[in-house]
C-alpha cells in the first residue's frame, strides 16, 4: 500500500492506493513546513480517521509540499510524519517537483504553478532545474490565489472596485478593515487567508472587473516567470499546474498567446498523475 501526497500552503491532499487502484483519500490544511511544525502536524493527522486506519499498512509515502525546499525541511517533515507512519518508508521533494512529474513524466518541459503559489522550472525528465523564483507569498507569488486574495483585499479597501463586487464582497464575507489587517499582519496562516478569497474570483468571472484583475495577474506571472524561462530552454513544451491555472485555463491561455507561446496542458489536480505515476 503505498500513499501518494501532494500539498500546496493551503491544502494537502491524499491519496492512498493498493494494486494500482485507489482505496482511500482525504484533505488537511498544507503542510508546508516554513509554517506547520511537528506538533501540529501530528495534531491534524490525528483528526484524520481515514489515515489513522489506514497508517500500519501503508509502506511507503511519497509526498510533494510547497516549502520544502531544502534538505533541512525536507528532513524535518520526513521526521515529523515518521512519527505517525512508523511503518512507512518516506520520501519528501518540494511541490515544483511534484507537478513536474504530474506534467511531464519522464519528459522534458517547462512547468508553471499557479495554486495557492507560483513557481515555474525547466524540467529535465528528472528533476526540476534550480532557479531563484520561489520567494514566498509575501516577496513573489505573482499570479497565485494568495497573489490575488491580496489585489482583492487592496482594492476593496481603497474602494476601487465597481459598487456591485463591493456589495457581494462584503456580504460575503462580513469583513472590516481592522479585522482584514489583524489576519495578515497579526493572525498566523495568513497564507491561507489570503488564498480563501479564490471563490471570489470563481464565484463572478464572468464579471468585468474580475477578468481584467486575473488577466493583469496572469501577465505578471508570465514576465516574472515564464518568458525568462522560455529565453532560456526555446522550444520546450509548457505546462501549468494548480487550482488558478485550472479554474482559469481560457484566460491563461489567451494571455499566453499574446505573449507568443501556446500551452499543451493544464492540470488542475496534480496529485491524480502522481498517484498513477508511482502506482505503475
Amino acid at each position: 500500500m503505498i500513499a501518494v501526497v501532494y500539498s500546496g500552503s493551503k491544502t494537502a491532499l491524499w491519496k492512498i492506493a493498493k494494486d494500482g487502484k485507489t482505496i482511500a483519500e482525504c484533505s488537511m490544511p498544507g503542510i508546508n513546513p516554513f509554517f506547520v511544525d511537528q506538533k501540529s502536524l501530528l495534531q491534524q493527522l490525528n483528526k484524520k480517521s481515514i489515515l489513522i486506519n489506514n497508517a500500519e499498512q501503508i509502506k511507503k509515502i511519497h509526498v510533494f509540499a510547497a516549502g520544502a525546499t531544502s534538505t533541512e525541511r525536507r528532513n524535518e517533515l520526513v521526521a515529523s510524519l515518521g512519527m505517525f507512519f512508523k511503518h512507512s518508508k518516506i520520501t519528501v521533494q518540494d511541490d515544483l517537483y511534484g507537478a513536474a512529474i504530474a506534467a511531464c513524466f519522464n519528459k522534458t518541459g517547462i512547468v508553471g504553478i499557479l495554486g495557492s503559489g507560483a513557481n515555474c522550472a525547466y524540467f529535465d525528465g528528472c528533476k526540476p532545474e534550480p532557479n531563484n523564483f520561489g520567494l514566498g507569498f509575501i516577496l513573489s507569488d505573482e499570479g497565485s490565489a494568495t497573489y490575488l486574495g491580496k489585489m482583492i483585499l487592496k482594492y476593496y479597501l481603497q474602494e476601487k472596485m465597481p459598487a456591485d463586487l463591493m456589495k457581494k464582497f462584503s456580504k460575503k464575507y462580513d469583513l472590516n478593515r481592522s479585522e482584514i489587517l489583524d489576519k495578515v499582519y497579526k493572525k498566523t496562516m495568513a497564507q491561507q487567508f489570503l488564498s480563501s478569497f479564490l471563490d471570489f474570483f470563481i464565484e463572478n468571472r464572468e464579471h468585468e472587473y474580475i477578468q481584467q484583475l486575473i488577466d493583469n495577474a496572469f501577465q505578471r506571472y508570465i514576465e516574472t516567470y515564464l518568458l525568462p524561462t522560455i529565453k532560456l530552454h526555446p522550444g520546450e513544451e509548457v505546462h501549468f499546474v494548480g487550482i488558478v491555472a485550472g479554474n482559469f485555463q481560457d484566460r491563461l491561455r489567451a494571455i499566453a498567446k499574446k505573449n507568443g507561446f501556446e500551452i499543451t496542458t493544464i492540470t488542475k489536480e496534480p496529485i491524480y498523475n502522481l498517484l498513477n505515476y508511482y502506482s505503475n
